[in-house]
């Protein structure tokens, strides 16, 4: 039995330009084709796509699925393993982030106030305050820095978690951005790389595109930034980086 692409995609809830790019770059090519040279999908695809999938999911570049597949002397059930073993740890991790995530929620709801420990549970070992002396040190002297903390000063609870929020959300769609293969110089990684740049201006000071690039500069070349982005999904930091530039690019 054979199925057509629009089938495979509503089986693997994926978009069918996502399988479409796979099949051009080699990484996923339908054993077969219709007699109006339609693309038809057979077991032994869908189990490749399920592969995929899986790497994907977990972070791993597609230039990696590829070469990991395409293994001559790998076995399909060592693929198995060790993405049991990878998945098994991030589930793990995502437990801890989500009874913290709860605790925090239950303390706002009974209208206690949380410690500063207990807050930056929810962010692990990142504290939002650990860099502001080196921040002050590096840019204390800039129109930028003065005006971020002009607005961050007059900022209430609520605003803070309105901005955790948005955060979250472009998070999001970024990473489901990342998920479905887009590259960095497509229009919907553009798009979201300028909505990036105009939440840093409604939030802390006018990002122009050149300050945005030097941004995404940093996010790669200081470890502390690309842990950050990173951590949200391995190698989104350098995916953001070229998207930054790209959507810079445009509107020049």
């Amino acid at each position: 039995m054979s199925y057509s692409v629009g089938q495979v995609a509503a089986f693997a809830r994926v978009t069918v330009r996502t399988l479409h790019h796979y099949d051009e770059i080699g990484l996923l090519s339908p054993s077969g084709r219709s007699h109006a040279g339609h693309r038809r999908y057979e077991n032994a695809d869908l189990d490749r796509l399920q592969q995929i999938l899986f790497y994907r999911e977990l972070g791993f570049p597609l230039e990696q699925v590829a070469a990991l597949l395409d293994d001559p002397d790998a076995d399909p059930r060592e693929h198995l393993r060790r993405q049991h073993e990878l998945l098994t740890t991030r589930i793990a991790e995502l437990q801890k982030m989500a009874e913290a995530v709860e605790h925090a929620m239950e303390a706002k709801k009974m209208g206690i106030n949380l410690t500063p420990e207990e807050r930056f549970e929810v962010f692990g070992d990142h504290d939002p305050e650990q860099y502001a002396a080196e921040t002050e040190q590096r840019w204390g002297d800039t129109d930028a820095y003065r005006e971020s903390q002009r607005r961050t000063a007059r900022y209430t609870k609520t605003d803070w978690q309105r901005m955790q929020d948005q955060n979250a959300d472009w998070s999001a769609r970024y990473q489901a951005l990342m998920a479905d293969g887009e590259p960095p110089t497509s229009e919907r990684a553009m798009d979201l790389a300028e909505e990036h740049r105009q939440q840093i201006g409604e939030w802390f000071y006018d990002c122009t595109y050149e300050i945005h690039r030097c941004l995404g500069d940093m996010y790669v070349a200081d470890e502390r930034f690309t842990a950050h982005y990173d951590a949200m999904r391995p190698g989104l930091a350098e995916h953001l980086h070229a998207a930054i530039h790209a959507n810079a690019a445009r509107h020049a």
